[in-house]
């Protein structure tokens, strides 16, 4: 039963996956050092514009999440950012499926990636929502893709990061490890 629901729920991920990546298409680089750009929609943007180009990493890869400026980075072991994206943060006023009314604001400071997931993972919390590609950094919290529609230019989220999928994907298989420090700015 349990393998059936996975088949299921791979099925309907990779048909999601077909969807999204037909709606939009990625320019293609071969430099990793290029902004991923999305031509065509509202995706078509710099979001490597929004942050530092450097940062001082001391010699160890870093995720960077600005919930001000709505983005993302992946910064190498050098300090350079080498590939960002948008980023949909935790929300001062929690959705309505929330547990609980508190703020669902995404926890701000200095966490490492504890669990890594693939395109089966969901909340075990949350009407257990697809989150392909999580990447748990905080109590819970994690680096996940999510559909187009749901990936915005606002803080409207449980207290995850939701990425386009292509990012998380790309991130979880070329980029992030267990251990990986990720940086949550402050909200301003």
């Amino acid at each position: 039963m349990r393998k059936l629901l996975y088949l299921s729920l791979e099925l309907m991920m990779l048909t999601t996956l077909v969807f999204l990546t037909s709606c939009a298409t990625q320019v293609e680089t071969t430099d990793p050092s290029q902004p991923t750009r999305y031509a065509g929609n509202r995706f078509d943007v710099d979001y490597s514009a929004r942050l530092p180009k450097f940062l001082d990493t001391g010699g160890k890869k870093i995720v960077l999440v600005d919930p001000n400026v709505h983005a993302w980075g992946a910064y190498d072991a050098n300090g350079e950012l080498i590939r960002a994206g948008i980023a949909t943060a935790g929300s001062t006023v929690c959705p309505p499926d929330a547990h609980d009314t508190n703020s669902c604001l995404t926890g701000v400071g200095t966490f490492h990636i504890t669990g890594l997931g693939d395109e089966t993972c969901y909340s075990r919390k949350y009407a257990n929502g697809l989150m392909p590609y999580c990447m748990y950094f905080n109590n819970g919290e994690a680096l996940h893709g999510s559909p187009d529609n749901i990936v915005v230019d606002d803080n409207v989220s449980h207290g995850c990061v939701r990425m386009r999928i292509p990012d998380a994907m790309w991130m979880r298989y070329h980029f992030a490890q267990v251990g990986t420090k990720v940086i949550v700015v402050p909200y301003q």
